[in-house]
């Protein structure tokens, strides 16, 4: 299973880089190829202060090796080892009008000393931040991600919709990151879905990734912007810092793990602000934006 995700992951990530390059017309994606003392490595791309994307990466790693105890204080296991692979990708664009998008989709097994499997399961998601909401928009991400879930299980849409507007969620802001998507973790084998059936899940959702997005660039990408809409998104990428840096287990892991730095936090915007107090106009688009990420709505 590790060895075909893993395969999967390489695929998928250079279908999605050339796509974006191919939206853009100018930057490149540069890659860094690193490897983890420890065990394992992975493949860093990164896109920046092109026409369409300010920063971006789409990063793949597959790490391996004895699980650090910070982290088997967290499992509640003892002497483990274990092994890690994932596709990890983060695009903030240059206009304002074009929203944010976070995506991950990842594996995890773990091992008894005689190198067993004692443990393993999928986790995943994709979710949109945008700094000025268009309905269309919201509802064309959400049915993409839905029409993938239905595939599978009516009750995955609702039930990771829902995980996704819990998890991604600025507790010390009381609003949301964005409008969500899909969040789903510790995908288990059951009676009812194999560890087969959840890679076919997921990876269905790895397929949507570029249908979900990619429209929605292209309609919003050539809009006009003033300098105040743009002060607005390098505030609201504030928030979404605050959230990687305060919350985000993935964050976390990365950092417990002995990571590599450069990847984990290749999510953060180049461009953000922090100012003080900061309140949008009563009746503005951005007070609508801000009402919305604080009581989350059904798209479909």
């Amino acid at each position: 299973m590790k060895d075909k995700f893993f395969k999967y992951i390489h695929e998928l990530q250079d279908t999605i880089t050339s796509k974006l390059e191919a939206i853009d017309g100018k930057a490149k994606f540069q890659e860094d190829i690193w490897k983890r003392p420890e065990g394992g490595g992975g493949r860093t791309r990164v896109i920046e202060n092109g026409n369409v994307f300010e920063k971006g990466g789409v990063n793949i790693s597959g790490v391996h090796g004895k699980l650090p105890d910070s982290m088997q204080k967290y499992f509640g296991v003892e002497d483990a080892d274990f092994f890690a692979c994932g596709l990890s990708l983060v695009l903030h664009p240059k206009n304002p009008m074009v929203p944010t998008v976070h995506a991950n989709w990842r594996y995890f097994e773990m091992y008894d000393q005689d190198g067993n499997i004692v443990d393993q399961w999928f986790g995943g998601g994709q979710d949109l931040t945008p700094y000025y909401l268009f309905k269309e928009d919201a509802k064309h991400f959400h049915q993409t991600c839905k029409t993938a879930c239905d595939k599978h299980n009516p009750d995955f849409y609702p039930k990771y919709k829902t995980r996704c507007d819990e998890y991604f969620y600025n507790a010390h802001r009381n609003e949301g990151r964005g409008i969500g998507g899909l969040f789903f973790d510790y995908c288990k084998a059951t009676e009812d879905m194999s560890m087969q059936n959840w890679y076919d899940f997921v990876t269905e959702v790895g397929d949507s990734f570029l249908e979900a997005y990619v429209p929605i660039v292209e309609q919003r990408k050539a809009l006009e912007y003033t300098k105040p809409q743009r002060d607005w998104q390098e505030i609201r990428r504030g928030r979404y810092v605050e959230f990687n840096l305060v919350h985000d287990k993935g964050t976390l892991f990365g950092l417990k793990t002995n990571g590599r730095i450069e990847s984990i936090l290749m999510s953060l915007p180049p461009h953000v602000q922090w100012v003080y107090d900061h309140q949008p106009e009563v009746g503005s688009d951005e007070e609508k934006l801000i009402k919305v990420l604080q009581n989350p709505k059904d798209w479909v």
